[in-house]
């Protein structure tokens, strides 16, 4: 709270608005998880304002435009608090003892990813775009093919891996084909979180997994009607019998046929 009231009243002189200081720190790691630095650094509006030497141990002006007078003096400030100088020592270790715990379950993540394959095509055109959409992967790592009857046809673009916004990353690989085109067509997914090439296959027709769920639903329609069907000749069957023996000791003439009828509508 303290830099905070310094850096209001230095600016407050220069006539200075409303403004943002935020405190970041970092660490960077080499490719076997040890750690190479760690910076801890005040930043004003986004721009570094004071950064932490830690082969010193003391905080340093980083600014060196119009605001390098006001980063010395927030820096000496900072060297004079005990409390800050500790804190940021104690960051500079958790860097170093703690980046080997969390390194497998980050950096060496493996999330194998999805994909879709998604038909456009614009009224007219001669053209049908077929497009792969692959999400959802770590570490951004993959390789995308378009293969026709087995053959590749072509392949991704690196370039075209972007962020996700929840530590996984995204791609679309677009095939375009004349109308009408035959044989099928099937994007083929690599990735290290894969044991296997992932699939997905667009063709005339419905495609595999379609095939399979209205499969499964027609399955489950049959056995619906068999069981119902079962149960309405359970049912009818039962009413037969007891009005069958209802009648066993009955003096009227009244024929066996026509009360099993009127116990089930079904033998109207």
């Amino acid at each position: 709270m303290r830099v905070l009231w310094v850096l209001a009243l230095a600016l407050s002189g220069r006539g200075a608005g409303a403004f943002v200081v935020q405190v970041s720190s970092s660490c960077a790691l080499a490719p076997n998880g040890s750690a190479l630095a760690f910076g801890l650094t005040f930043l004003f509006n986004k721009n570094p304002l004071v950064c932490y030497d830690p082969d010193n141990g003391r905080f340093v002006p980083c600014d060196w435009g119009l605001l390098h007078g006001y980063a010395a003096f927030v820096a000496l400030v900072l060297n004079d608090n005990a409390s800050w100088l500790q804190r940021a020592e104690q960051r500079r270790r958790a860097c170093q003892e703690l980046a080997h715990e969390f390194w497998g379950a980050t950096a060496l993540r493996q999330t194998p990813p999805q994909a879709r394959v998604v038909p456009s095509s614009v009224p007219g055109a001669p053209d049908v775009v077929l497009s792969c959409h692959v999400w959802g992967f770590y570490p951004p790592a993959v390789t995308v093919e378009w293969l026709h009857d087995g053959a590749v046809v072509a392949a991704g673009d690196t370039a075209a891996i972007r962020p996700r916004g929840d530590l996984t990353y995204q791609t679309q690989v677009p095939l375009r084909l004349p109308r009408g085109a035959g044989g099928a067509f099937t994007c083929a997914v690599r990735h290290a979180g894969l044991e296997r090439a992932l699939r997905r296959r667009w063709g005339p027709g419905l495609s595999p997994e379609l095939t399979e769920k209205v499969a499964v639903a027609a399955v489950t329609v049959t056995l619906g009607l068999l069981i119902f069907g079962a149960g309405t000749f359970c049912y009818c069957r039962q009413g037969t019998a007891a009005a069958g023996g209802g009648l066993a000791g009955d003096t009227d003439d009244v024929p066996k046929e026509a009360a099993a009828s009127a116990s089930c509508p079904g033998n109207r």
